[in-house]
């Protein structure tokens, strides 16, 4: 690199890592999943439901929409916010809102990668001539889980985004179950956001193979590579076969998109060794999808249909990735000043980043 390539490269660098530090350096990778909202009637005529979310992230925007902050023990200051909670929750039975009480209780977390638990439980009574229950959750931004469990044992479940309101389902009849064509376009929704938007960590591992491959062929090796063996670790953990704590995945991921980052500033050409060592990588993080979808949970009786699905959405995500990064880059790819100019200053940008993850998640 001439000095001039040289001070282009650092100026590029430090103004992304400044726009990083300043958005504030922490995007959680894997959103989706965190909520889990759950009803159940343990009576006829009372109902439960228990909301498992991140206390953390629960009382941070709790505290931003009340307009202050919060002191003391996570249940102490849950109980100062409770009026702001109440705004965003709504619970309606034939379109009449309930009023229920409302408990927290926070969990210690399992490890010191995740955050501590909260389950918020609501109880109430239900109406004695209610028909159908309808629910509205504002608390979270990213797709959750709404199950229902009504009185006959019956089970059903919706994927409701943000603000988004159920669609009112029977206290007093067989709930309905999606077909394989609903939950597989769920499940592959899912998979997709995972990695668009939500999955910043999976995207700059695509985007640091994307960076080093001049060819087509070079990309098409790794990423195939990187695809068959998230699979294969996402199908055996999915199937409780192989078991791995967040606490060790996680970092082990952020390591691995630093060293692609670092390898595609020390080498100008792809080496033989890369192939395997994606391969390796892509066990990682096939790891971290299974965590994903532990959080989701997967539908009873559709297993596969809904495995399945999601890893077509991962997959099509990171080939979203590339066509946005060729759309972006691509046509520079044959000209001289492509590693200079592109290359290298991305690498080292990728580099910081997951350096910058791996302290975070050894909890440093």
């Amino acid at each position: 690199m001439t000095p001039r390539s040289r001070r282009r490269s650092f100026v590029v660098l430090i103004g992304i890592v400044a726009t990083w530090v300043g958005a504030g350096a922490v995007i959680d990778a894997h959103e989706i999943g965190t909520t889990r909202v759950t009803v159940r009637f343990p009576a006829a005529d009372t109902y439960t439901v228990d909301i498992a979310t991140d206390g953390l992230a629960l009382l941070e925007k709790l505290e931003t929409i009340a307009g202050h902050p919060s002191t003391g023990t996570l249940d102490a200051r849950f109980a100062s916010l409770e009026p702001a909670f109440r705004d965003r929750v709504h619970l309606t039975f034939d379109g009449h809102a309930s009023h229920p009480q409302v408990r927290a209780t926070f969990t210690p977390p399992g490890d010191d990668l995740s955050p501590p638990k909260a389950t918020i439980r609501l109880t109430g009574t239900v109406p004695a001539s209610a028909n159908q229950i309808a629910w509205t959750y504002g608390w979270t931004f990213a797709s959750y889980a709404f199950s229902v469990e009504n009185a006959n044992g019956d089970t059903a479940t919706q994927w409701l985004d943000g603000n988004q309101s159920s669609t009112p389902l029977p206290l007093d009849q067989a709930l309905p179950r999606p077909g394989p064509l609903e939950v597989s376009l769920q499940y592959l929704h899912l998979g997709f956001t995972h990695i668009v938007p939500l999955g910043l960590d999976h995207i700059l591992f695509v985007l640091g193979l994307f960076l080093l491959s001049t060819t087509w062929r070079a990309l098409l090796w790794q990423v195939s590579a990187f695809t068959v063996a998230h699979t294969i670790s996402l199908g055996l953990a999915a199937n409780g076969l192989v078991a791995a704590r967040p606490s060790l995945v996680e970092p082990l991921i952020a390591v691995s998109i630093a060293y692609v980052a670092v390898e595609n500033v020390m080498l100008r050409d792809l080496k033989p060794w890369r192939v395997a060592l994606v391969f390796g990588f892509g066990l990682l993080h096939g790891l971290g999808f299974a965590g994903v979808l532990s959080e989701l949970g997967l539908p009873r009786g559709q297993f596969a249909t809904a495995l399945v699905a999601f890893n077509l959405g991962v997959e099509g995500g990171q080939l979203f990735v590339v066509l946005a990064a060729t759309a972006a880059v691509g046509w520079w790819r044959s000209a001289s000043f492509y590693r200079e100019r592109v290359v290298i200053p991305a690498s080292l940008a990728i580099a910081v980043i997951a350096m910058y993850w791996t302290v975070q998640r050894l909890g440093y």
